[in-house]
């Protein structure tokens, strides 16, 4: 007759400790409530809780990949925009993630949506599509300082892509082809410059030896007969020309 009651106290130590002893992996810790209080976060490892008494929630200290979902962003010099962003955090107080908020990666996305729309509003277009990397530094110290207190820590936030209209794109891509236009002329009339100051220390140096001269002249006259072969070049000396510019002057 003793059987019967030794099978039901060994169930009962079976079923107990199946409910009492519960493990939990390198990143995950246990915060336990016990009658409703908070007691500690515990882990990793093997921990025991009471069953009935103890309930315990898993939370995971890994950092979790939020898409943040496109938004409509109107900027500061009221164009129309459509921006979404990824932001990245990890729980670093279990307790805190656990009590403060229902659901932290909901409550953080939400507080990422909102700080995306506040913050771009205050950046003309050609800041949002220029000074990402100071946006992205404004976006995640703001996400950071606002979920503090539910135990997130944001590692970093960063706009991922920024969607325009067609008639702006297509003024986007007029201005960009006037900026081209204006380099390029830039660029034409420095090298005018260039080239007039080349040739005005060509002049100078020739009129100090005019002998130079008569060299590049006859190298001019060698490289016209280098290229057509049949033509015929008669070289004439540049004391004539002098002596006939002296005539036309008397």
């Amino acid at each position: 007759m003793i059987y019967p009651y030794v099978t039901a106290i060994v169930v009962f130590v079976l079923l107990f400790l199946v409910n009492a002893i519960k493990v939990l992996r390198e990143y995950e810790r246990g915060v336990i409530f016990r009658l409703g209080r908070l007691v500690a976060a515990k882990g990793p490892g093997l921990i025991i809780i009471i069953p009935i008494i103890d309930k315990m929630v898993r939370v995971s200290l890994r950092t979790v990949t939020l898409d943040v979902p496109p938004q409509e962003v109107i900027t500061k010099d009221n164009v129309s925009t459509e921006v979404n962003a990824v932001l990245f955090f990890r729980v670093v107080d279990p307790n805190a993630a656990v009590v403060e908020v229902q659901n932290y990666v909901e409550a953080t996305r939400q507080i990422a949506m909102t700080t995306l729309r506040s913050v771009l509003g205050g950046f003309e277009l050609d800041q949002v599509l220029g000074e990402r990397e100071k946006i992205n530094q404004q976006l995640q110290q703001i996400v950071d300082e606002q979920t503090d207190p539910w135990g997130i820590k944001v590692g970093n936030m960063e706009i991922k892509d920024v969607k325009l209209p067609s008639d702006m794109q297509r003024a986007i891509a007029r201005q960009a082809e006037a900026e081209r236009d204006r380099r390029a002329k830039v660029i034409n009339a420095e090298g005018e410059l260039q080239a007039a100051t080349k040739l005005g220390e060509a002049a100078a140096i020739m009129e100090r030896n005019p002998s130079s001269l008569q060299l590049r002249y006859l190298q001019t006259l060698n490289d016209i007969s280098a290229e057509n072969a049949s033509t015929i070049v008669f070289p004439v000396p540049i004391e004539l020309l002098n002596w006939l510019n002296m005539g036309k002057k008397e």
